[in-house]
């Protein structure tokens, strides 16, 4: 089984504006959207598009939390969230006019009861599961939650695939995960250093193994991606074209198609084929990416 984590799930209320956003005066829409997730929950999204099953898993709390676990539920997916005391789950504003502009709420509370129920719940995955842990961490919870996590079902034989940034993600390395996600900037600030041509972001992903990373695959938005896997070969693809809609959940998507591809197939050049299929489309839409669109891209690629 697969399954994902999602600290901080949130709704994402996109407005769209005709023109430029107003501040002191009153604006009018022209058209509104709600979107169910956070980076787990959009892994978990794209895995049902693609056929695999997988449990979401996480925190959620009042009105908007149960709003969210019924999304999750809709969309075929087993959630076995936690729900909160207090406090409600995230609501999170994108205004898409001339330019784009976001409002992330900070999320409820996470006490130290619901982190030993999540903790309680990983302890009782085995052999040949897979988990993805991705995003950032709440205030409420330590820094070094992901370390916590991956250590003590470290040995049991668990996939880890972890995206993440600077030391949230350094700091697992050790622990071996499958599989890492940095993109070309979060790469070059792990290495301490900008990275701009394919020889170099080699030798990043390399620095990144010599540490514990098994795959990395670096993503470079318009420029493709590229994937070093832990045999130390690299691949490189482009991306289909199309126009961009939506940045939202494609790194996720990329991230599902990854992992969907590799296990359907075993095969490393056809996993970053599906990622960045997955992702692309999930660029070209207005909310992640629909299995139909996957198909198509693939093809061309």
């Amino acid at each position: 089984m697969i399954y994902t984590v999602t600290f901080n799930p949130a709704i994402d209320y996109v407005v769209r504006m005709d023109g430029d956003l107003l501040p002191g005066m009153t604006n009018r829409s022209a058209s509104e959207e709600c979107y169910y997730g956070g980076k787990g929950i959009n892994v978990s999204m794209v895995l049902a598009e693609m056929g695999l099953e997988s449990t979401a898993l996480g925190f959620t709390a009042g009105f908007t939390g149960k709003a969210i676990d019924e999304a999750v539920k809709a969309a075929g997916i087993k959630s076995d969230f936690i729900e909160l005391k207090d406090g409600i789950s995230r609501i999170n504003i994108k205004l898409k006019g001339t330019e784009e502009t976001e409002i992330n709420a900070q999320g409820p509370r996470i006490d130290e009861e619901a982190q030993k129920t999540l903790f309680d719940k990983l302890s009782k995955l085995k052999e040949g599961d897979v988990l993805i842990l991705a995003g950032s961490i709440p205030n409420s919870l330590p820094d070094d939650v992901y370390e916590k996590i991956l250590s003590m079902l470290q040995g049991k034989g668990i996939e880890f695939v972890v995206d993440a940034t600077k030391d949230l993600l350094t700091n697992v390395l050790k622990y071996h995960p499958f599989l890492i996600k940095p993109n070309n900037f979060e790469l070059g600030e792990i290495v301490g250093k900008i990275l701009i041509k394919d020889e170099e972001l080699y030798d990043g992903a390399l620095k990144l193994q010599e540490m514990g990373a098994r795959n990395v695959l670096i993503s470079m938005a318009g420029a493709g991606a590229m994937l070093v896997d832990e045999n130390g070969k690299q691949y490189r693809i482009g991306v289909p074209k199309g126009e961009v809609r939506n940045s939202v959940g494609a790194g996720d998507s990329m991230v599902a198609g990854f992992v969907a591809g590799y296990i359907k197939t075993g095969d490393y050049e056809t996993a970053l084929k599906m990622g960045t299929a997955a992702g692309s489309a999930t660029a070209f839409s207005d909310g992640l990416a629909k299995a139909v669109d996957i198909e198509k891209l693939l093809r061309e690629l």
